[in-house]
């Protein structure tokens, strides 16, 4: 069995859930699947499964079923089958405490109070594996939390909801060809300051991979040195004076 990587969106299962704030890691699969032509199907571990090529990597795509709390035991159950290493699992999930749109790109780290990552970390024994938060934002005035992100995203967050998942996509191109460091450096932030870390870190590149200019100094002759300069005065012979013809 060909070495995979996993990523899996975290999400509640059901079509009352389905575009709640909370599913924000389902859509997140959802659409690196329909970049790459790949489909969901019923799959084991109580987990939706897309299986393909991306970025020229075998990439397992996972949505699971058991509800975000419990979401700790389809992802061991799906590691432990396939024997994907940890440091190819990538979990994407909503963060309440990020502005909406924002990405938290991290190798490491605890839960933050998010529940399906709690699950992880807990039947995992460990909290090092990679994780994305997508921000959806905090609620407003004194609205509980947990009413917040079982509602829909609203009518004015559509636009900014689909530029996020682009991003998301990008992403992953970038984990997949370069690893977690770029893939931080690059795309975390809300979409301005990803685009300017991006652009700062392609700036760098192409300066490195570019030779070493001399400088005008290099090609400059030496002037030369208080030595030289006095040898060529001594070996320079004074001149006779010419009389002139005697008439």
């Amino acid at each position: 069995m060909a070495e995979r990587y996993l990523i899996v969106g975290l999400g509640n299962p059901g079509r009352e859930y389905q575009r709640t704030r909370h599913n924000i890691g389902f859509r997140a699969v959802e659409a690196i699947a329909s970049a790459y032509g790949l489909s969901f199907e019923r799959g084991r571990a109580k987990s939706q499964l897309a299986d393909g090529l991306i970025a020229g990597q075998r990439v397992l795509l996972a949505k699971p079923q058991t509800y975000m709390n419990l979401s700790g035991e389809a992802v061991r159950a799906l590691l432990d089958f396939y024997k994907i290493p940890l440091e190819r699992l990538l979990v994407i999930c909503d963060d309440l405490d990020i502005p909406p749109g924002a990405l938290r790109i991290r190798q490491k780290g605890g839960s933050g109070g998010q529940k399906g990552l709690k699950s992880i970390g807990e039947r995992l024994g460990t909290q090092e594996f990679a994780r994305m938060r997508i921000g959806i934002g905090r609620p407003p005035g004194r609205m509980d939390p947990a009413a917040y992100v079982l509602q829909d995203f609203g009518a004015d967050e559509q636009i900014l909801i689909i530029e996020t998942l682009d991003r998301v996509v990008k992403s992953i191109q970038t984990w997949l060809e370069h690893g977690i460091g770029i893939m931080m450096t690059r795309h975390n932030g809300a979409a301005d300051e990803a685009a300017h870390n991006a652009s700062a870190v392609d700036t760098k590149t192409a300066k490195a991979a570019q030779p070493a200019q001399p400088t005008p100094t290099e090609n400059r002759p030496s002037p030369p040195s208080e030595t030289e300069a006095s040898d060529t005065v001594k070996s320079v012979k004074p001149v006779k004076p010419v009389k002139p013809p005697v008439e």
